[in-house]
Formats: structure tokens, C-alpha cells, sequence
């Protein structure tokens, strides 16, 4: 009996060229997508990231004052927020 020829990608994965052309849409579209987005300066680069600073700052601040049982201690924790909220309004 003859043997029949293997055909020519016999040894390879189904699919991979599927695969290759997937990575290549996405690649496109994360392209484009980086395009789209307009690039911000060092100051709103540096403005956004003290604007989330004072953001976790406040939520901790927040967590501490709930927690507290000294009136004192709260007393100085209310001002610490109030502090935190004006420099947010000032941002």
C-alpha cells in the first residue's frame, strides 16, 4: 500500500494563524486607542497624582476618625479633614 502525503502544516496547531491575526487586531486597536487619548503635560500629570494622594489621604483619615474614641483625637482628626478638603477645592 501507498502512503498517502501528510499535508503541509501536519505538525502544527489548528488555529494558529487565527491566532496571529487576532494579535494583530489587537495590537492595531491598542494603537489606535493610545492615539485617541490626548497627552497630558507634567503639571496635570503632577496634579493629578497629588490630587489622588490627598484622595487616599482623606479616605484613611476618614477610616482613623470612625474608629476613634478620644474626643480630642477626633477633634484633631476633623481638622486634619477639613484641611484635606480645602486643598482638594484649591486643586
Amino acid at each position: 500500500m501507498e502512503e498517502q502525503p501528510r499535508p503541509y502544516n501536519f505538525g502544527m496547531a489548528r488555529g494558529w494563524e487565527s491566532k496571529s491575526v487576532e494579535d494583530q487586531i489587537s495590537a492595531r486597536e491598542e494603537a489606535a486607542a493610545a492615539e485617541s487619548c490626548p497627552r497630558r503635560t507634567p503639571e496635570e500629570l503632577e496634579l493629578e497624582a497629588k490630587r489622588e494622594g490627598l484622595l487616599m489621604v482623606r479616605t484613611r483619615t476618614l477610616s482613623s476618625l470612625q474608629a476613634a474614641c478620644d474626643s480630642r483625637y477626633r477633634a484633631h482628626l476633623e481638622r486634619v479633614l477639613a484641611d484635606i478638603d480645602a486643598q482638594l477645592r484649591n486643586l
